[in-house]
């Protein structure tokens, strides 16, 4: 899951970049020979003596239609895609190369990386759809879209959300910006003094309220601020990350072991000293870091599944679904376009079995490779129905 898990359980021009690599083009398949000549005329030898010609089928069949991965398994020798990215305290020359020579001493291989900077992931609004589920209620929606608990914010606040929403005096995180006239610093300011004089409701899973009293102004509510502070990191005028695609073989390196002994856990005091994160902890001054790690500013992010990373390529890169290929496998297993697209923001789902539970999408598939987590996602697709 994404590096927010403690603030989940807990009480604000430029285009997007091209990569400078892709995947290489899936190799067509064979076509089937052709109808056997006359007896009295030989075949032609072999390009590769090596290996044989298939049989030659029957002229008046045709191929056979591209088997439908019910079964959801991939395609043989099928690699696994994640997108992974230094982050901006952490991006310097000297922690990228400590992240390419982990790389190659593992089997990864990069199959494109590049640059984004702050003002892109400011306008495009990057990181706010990379960690949706909380920045959509600080950044993406205003507060009448937002699902808030009417029963919930009554019993805490003592006033009923309807007529709060209709005086105006609600806003998400952006909007008490803009409304109040501050930064996100001092946002996180009057946030912070909210939560310790017991001002803030927890009203869902990384969903929070908080009444704002800003000294020389009317006290407002305000969701997720937050979120403010840390977007702040990416998006500032001199702030940049530095991703990476790469593809591993399932076969030699599982995915649960890229992120728990490549990346490390979220909390770098507690990775392994040969993991990405343990040696940041390590070596964060050699490295140029400002500060020692920490479980927000870990250094370094990476794809918790499969599905997460097509999620974070479509999101970074704006690279098409049908053309990603754990997208493809996807929409190859019969999912629909609509649905792989609604699920890259980490829904509830309805959860197999049919009693009603419901779940997160990405924690029903984190740490899969690439054929569980595809096989996961065609059970789970059905299960919506």
């Amino acid at each position: 899951m994404l590096c927010l898990d403690a603030l989940l359980n807990m009480g604000c021009g430029a285009s997007a970049p091209t990569p400078t690599g892709s995947d290489p083009a899936p190799v067509a398949p064979a076509e089937p020979d052709s109808a056997p000549v006359a007896p009295t005329e030989p075949d032609p030898a072999p390009l590769a003596p090596t290996e044989p010609n298939p049989a030659p089928v029957a002229p008046t069949e045709p191929d056979p239609a591209p088997v439908a991965l019910t079964a959801a398994t991939p395609a043989g020798g099928a690699m696994q895609h994640a997108f992974v990215f230094t982050k901006p305290h952490a991006n310097t020359q000297a922690v990228r190369e400590v992240v390419l020579a982990k790389f190659g001493e593992v089997g990864i291989e990069v199959v494109t990386e590049g640059e984004i900077d702050g003002p892109t992931i400011d306008s495009k609004k990057l990181i706010d759809q990379h960690y949706y589920a909380i920045a959509s209620k600080a950044t993406l929606l205003p507060p009448a879209e937002l699902p808030v608990p009417a029963d919930k914010f009554s019993e805490k606040f003592g006033e009923e959300w309807s007529t709060v929403l209709a005086e105006g005096r609600a806003y998400n995180a952006l909007g008490a910006c803009e409304h109040l006239g501050i930064d996100a610093t001092q946002l996180k300011v009057v946030w912070d003094a909210a939560t310790t004089a017991g001002k803030l409701v927890k009203l869902g899973g990384g969903f929070y309220c908080g009444l704002l009293e800003p000294e020389d102004k009317a006290p407002i509510y305000c969701f997720n601020a937050f979120f403010m502070s840390m977007r702040g990191k990416f998006t500032a005028a001199d702030a940049s990350i530095h991703y990476y695609v790469v593809r591993f073989d399932p076969s030699t390196l599982a995915w649960a072991d890229f992120r728990g002994k490549v990346l490390g856990p979220t909390d770098p005091a507690k990775a392994p000293e040969g993991s990405l994160r343990g040696m940041l902890m390590a070596r964060w001054e050699e490295l140029g870091l400002e500060g020692a790690p920490n479980t927000t500013d870990n250094g370094v992010h990476a794809s918790a599944s499969p599905f997460e990373g097509l999620a974070e390529r479509m999101n970074w890169l704006q690279v098409p679904l049908a053309e990603d290929e754990f997208g493809k496998q996807l929409l190859a297993a019969g999912m629909s376009e609509e649905m792989i697209k609604a699920w890259s923001v980490d829904p509830q789902v309805a959860l197999p079995g049919g009693e009603g539970k419901q779940g997160s999408l990405f924690d029903q598939l984190e740490d899969l490779d690439l054929a569980e987590c595809l096989s996961k996602a065609v059970e789970l697709s059905k299960a919506q129905s």
